[in-house]
């Protein structure tokens, strides 16, 4: 049973550390996000993958470099629809 609930602290202690390891409530979206914002983020920040990206492309350098930077901000489009944001019976009507 120890270890058990020393995996369970160590797990907890690893995702607080780490944002993109997730968690229970982490979402599909979220979850993508992060693994395309990783990507992006290794891609611009490597110069030899990003010349090879640039070669393969047939892009100058700075382009490929600029485009996977804004890339990170919305990598997987725009966030969904939260529950509490959705209505069930329509609109309410705020008098």
């Amino acid at each position: 049973m120890a270890d058990k609930l020393r995996n369970q602290q160590e797990l907890e202690r690893l995702q607080a550390k780490f944002v993109g390891t997730g968690h229970p409530d982490t979402t599909s979206w979220e979850w993508k996000s992060n693994i395309y914002r990783d990507t992006y983020s290794s891609i611009a920040g490597h110069p030899p993958l990003l010349s090879y990206l640039a070669l393969a492309e047939n892009e100058p350098v700075a382009k490929v470099r600029a485009r996977m930077i804004r890339k990170m901000f919305h990598p997987v489009g725009p966030p969904p629809p939260r529950e509490e944001d959705m209505y069930v019976d329509g609109p309410q009507d705020k008098q």
